[in-house]
């Protein structure tokens, strides 16, 4: 019998997850979350103070060395045993992703197959680190290097995406025999207590994760950070916040993993196949209602094509239904908050302002909850702010350009540097614009990139490190050389 999306809820544990223990907040205080659709409270969940974050590192710290002689193929068990896990309770964990953030079913459906294939690839990483033996050149010392776990780290996760950008940090940690401190968003930390409570199920030791929720993040995680026993910081989140914790963590010289913002160009050539191109555009526009890193925020379309391609894209984008995620026939859920509904509001009115045209949609949409209608805008200024800042949201700006060289310096004219995307027919403009594009990800006729079997990151202001693929672990462990005498 399918569970109630109350009892759903009431089934999360909503305390602090400190040494294998849940308890509540030192001084009892709790926060809220909220259901974005409605803005009711679904649950309230403990709100960590700095002596609990102290406390959450402490527990971390002392399961360190344990977890760090730990069997690789012990670890990768209980991440492989946490995968099947994770899917056979697809549903529950889906629904408790679109209660508290707002995406539909289909989508956190989604995101519950992506974020469970992070704990597969990476149980079959833990048990394939290795170093390397040789010999020095002069022949009088054997070279050993070896891999060790880079110790306890600090996790902060978005809400956008509640249950994959924790295991995307997670998995290899727990591969790599690192102990953990995970701070979720305080909008939606539901989805991250319930992977706990899983992840004790499946046997993960007491203190190796602990997860700490509160509405009071910096007062909480700076002391964590400016910690001398912490090794690594890892953060999904806004540049600005990144900067800031980056020059937090210089103090100890932390190892740092920074997934910042992003101002995905979506280039469509006058080759493209547009049906394809349009497919692709729904798709890195619209996956998470558009409050993505990786979303489509600037679209640069040939003029030869720009109108037919506007005309088509806009008739799907007008087509979509709003609503309540957990609904049937929905595809479009509701924008975090108030904040991320009003925001969107208005970088429209700044393009209006400057002379754009909305083909569909442009403005919040009437009732409850904080939803605003899929719009598609044409003759978009290159000085509008949607055209530099991070949209976070269902509306798709199109420009137009005449040559290849003029849509590669359109693109790159930002400081962000996550994801791009390009769609064409020709073989050889792939590899100029491949080599030309100042990205970390190049989607190439695809309108999804991220994958885990591929690094995740980018370059420039999108941050620095990789999760996922071979190279996600490498961020969890240290290189030590060991010089023989033989």
């Amino acid at each position: 019998m399918a569970i109630s999306q109350k009892a759903l809820v009431e089934s999360v544990p909503t305390g602090l997850f400190i040494g294998g223990a849940w308890r509540d907040s030192s001084d009892g205080a709790t926060l809220p979350v909220e259901d974005p659709s409605s803005g009711a409270t679904l649950a309230r969940v403990a709100d960590a103070t700095v002596e609990d974050g102290r406390a959450a590192l402490d527990a971390a710290v002392a399961a360190q060395a344990g977890w760090a002689r730990t069997a690789p193929r012990d670890r990768g068990e209980i991440l492989r045993t946490a995968f099947e896990r994770l899917t056979e309770r697809a549903e529950e964990f889906a629904t408790l992703m679109t209660l508290e953030m707002g995406k539909t079913l289909a989508e956190s459906r989604g995101e519950v197959a992506y974020g469970a294939e992070f704990f597969r690839w990476f149980s079959e990483e833990s048990v394939r680190i290795h170093g390397r033996y040789s010999m020095a050149p002069n022949g009088a010392t054997r070279l050993l290097t070896l891999k060790a776990p880079v110790g306890p780290t600090l996790m902060i996760t978005p809400w956008n995406f509640p249950l994959a950008m924790g295991t995307r940090k997670i998995g290899p940690a727990v591969a790599a025999g690192c102990t953990m401190v995970v701070k979720p968003a305080s909008q939606t930390p539901l989805t991250m207590l319930a992977l706990a409570d899983l992840l004790r199920e499946c046997g993960l030791p007491d203190g190796v994760l602990n997860v700490v929720t509160t509405s009071r993040t910096g007062e909480v995680m700076e002391p964590i950070i400016r910690d001398p026993r912490l090794r690594k910081l890892t953060f999904t989140g806004s540049t600005g916040v990144g900067r800031r914790l980056v020059e937090q963590s210089s103090e100890q010289l932390l190892r740092v993993s920074m997934e910042l913002g992003g101002n995905a160009p979506f280039i469509v050539f006058e080759d493209a196949d547009l049906e394809r191109a349009v497919e692709g555009a729904m798709l890195a526009k619209m996956r998470n209602i558009g409050e993505a890193c990786t979303a489509a925020n600037r679209f640069y379309v040939h003029e030869e094509v720009a109108e037919e391609f506007g005309r088509l894209f806009a008739k799907r984008m007008a087509g979509l239904t709003l609503g309540k995620g957990t609904k049937k026939g929905v595809d479009v859920g509701p924008l975090i908050d108030a904040k991320a509904r009003d925001g969107v509001a208005e970088l429209v009115e700044d393009a209006r302002s400057r002379g754009a045209t909305v083909l569909t949609g442009g403005a919040p949409a009437p009732g409850r909850g904080y939803f605003f209608e899929p719009t598609v805008i044409t003759d978009v200024s290159p000085d509008a702010r949607m055209m530099r800042e991070e949209i976070f949201g269902p509306v798709a700006p199109i420009c137009t350009f005449r040559t290849e060289e003029e849509a590669l310096a359109q693109a790159n004219s930002t400081e962000y540097g996550l994801a791009s995307y390009v769609f064409t027919r020709d073989l050889s403009r792939v590899i100029r614009i491949s080599e030309g594009l100042e990205f970390g990800m190049i989607g190439i006729n695809q309108g999804i990139i991220s994958n885990p079997a591929a690094p995740f990151g980018g370059v420039k202001a999108s941050g620095f490190g990789r999760e996922g693929g071979f190279e996600g672990i490498e961020e969890y462990l240290e290189t030590r050389y060991v010089g023989i005498a033989p």
